[in-house]
């Protein structure tokens, strides 16, 4: 995978998110949120990412289109995803939630990319959930041999989802840790959001942020987003 510079951390913090579109900012939601607090009133208050183009800029089909808002707190930190849902989902029939799904990237997924360290982009955290309330995280470091993905990583993730009428509501809580370190107000982390969704591929394959890639892959960090806690 060819490698470009990572842009400068924290380049124009001084800008607000309305003036820049691959900027997102996490609410401090004061007392910590759980997986299944899908309806927190914290999250009227996050401001939120939309999730309307496929991996390759294009714009997708309306009714796959989803938004986050993400919100910490000193415990973790929280990401919710708001899904048209129109179509069957593609699920799993025999879903297991006590430890992770690999392989959980093919059906319907709401995902999450972490760098939080800006220097180095290159090393990142991968966090899924799916309308089954199954999950995965990962830990990834890109070099110039190619990726390379620690299995066993355990962050303590939760998940939780709800399908009411024609939405999908899928949420995670992340426990701060060693590898993911809780933040001071002002920081700017690195991040992608995803959704995957139908069975039709490339289609299923919608980005935050395109990746532009010539097949679907969201392993592309120079082209995450900001994360700026607030």
């Amino acid at each position: 995978m060819e490698q470009r510079s990572a842009l400068k951390p924290g380049a124009s913090s001084n800008m607000s998110s309305e003036n820049r579109p691959n900027l997102v900012t996490a609410l401090y939601a004061g007392e910590d949120l759980a997986a299944v607090d899908l309806d927190n009133p914290a999250w009227e208050r996050c401001e939120t990412a939309r999730i309307e183009r496929l991996w390759s800029g294009e714009m997708a089909r309306s009714e796959r289109h989803a938004k986050a808002a993400i919100a910490w707190t000193n415990q973790s930190l929280n990401v919710r995803f708001v899904c048209s849902q129109r179509e069957p989902l593609v699920v799993s029939e025999h879903p297991q939630t006590n430890s992770k799904t690999l392989g959980l990237w093919d059906r319907d997924v709401c995902e999450i990319f972490v760098a939080p360290n800006p220097l180095d982009i290159w090393k990142y955290f991968e966090f899924e959930a799916a309308p089954t309330g199954e999950w995965v995280d990962l830990g990834l470091q890109i070099t110039g041999d190619g990726r390379t993905t620690d299995w066993d990583f355990s962050s303590g993730m939760t998940a939780a989802s709800s399908v009411v009428d024609q939405t999908l509501v899928v949420s995670m809580r992340i426990p701060w840790s060693s590898a993911l370190p809780r933040p001071d107000v002002g920081t700017e982390w690195r991040v992608n959001l995803f959704r995957c969704v139908g069975p039709e591929a490339p289609e299923r394959y919608l980005a935050w942020q395109p990746t532009v890639t010539p097949e679907p892959n969201f392993h592309v960090p120079e082209v995450f987003g900001y994360l700026r806690f607030a």
